[in-house]
């Protein structure tokens, strides 16, 4: 790392010149240290979720979860189900299905039951 440059504003504000790339570091650095953040606070939130008796999804399901799919297609994946599968076990078409999965609709807690019934889940799963 070099030695930044000092320099004085009229005004007495003191700024910093550096190379790019250290600066592009120390942003990529930060970046780094706000998804860590964010993971932590998720961490913080699912500890005292399960302490006050909340729902304990399987692994497999939390890090889909993580990964950023919808709890109903995690845990449709982790059963190895197609949308397709599931539309003629329930009766809920295959489009329905998709609009559930990406959040573009959300389902009815007879609908809810009907999916967790397929899926041999606890309804708590999917609410």
């Amino acid at each position: 790392m070099s030695a930044p440059q000092i320099i004085r504003t009229p005004s007495g504000e003191e700024l910093v010149v550096l190379p790019r790339a250290e600066y592009e570091a120390l942003l990529d650095r930060a970046d780094h240290q706000a998804d860590d953040a964010d993971d932590i606070a998720i961490y913080d939130a699912r500890k005292a979720e399960l302490a006050a008796g909340g729902v304990v999804l399987p692994p497999e399901v939390s890090a889909a979860i993580l990964r950023g799919e919808s709890r109903l297609k995690a845990i449709r994946n982790w059963r190895d189900e197609t949308q397709l599968h599931l539309n003629f076990k329930t009766g809920i078409s295959q489009g329905y299905l998709s609009d559930l999965e990406s959040g573009r609709r959300t389902g009815t807690p007879e609908t809810i039951a009907k999916l967790a019934q397929a899926l041999n889940v606890p309804v708590e799963w999917l609410s």
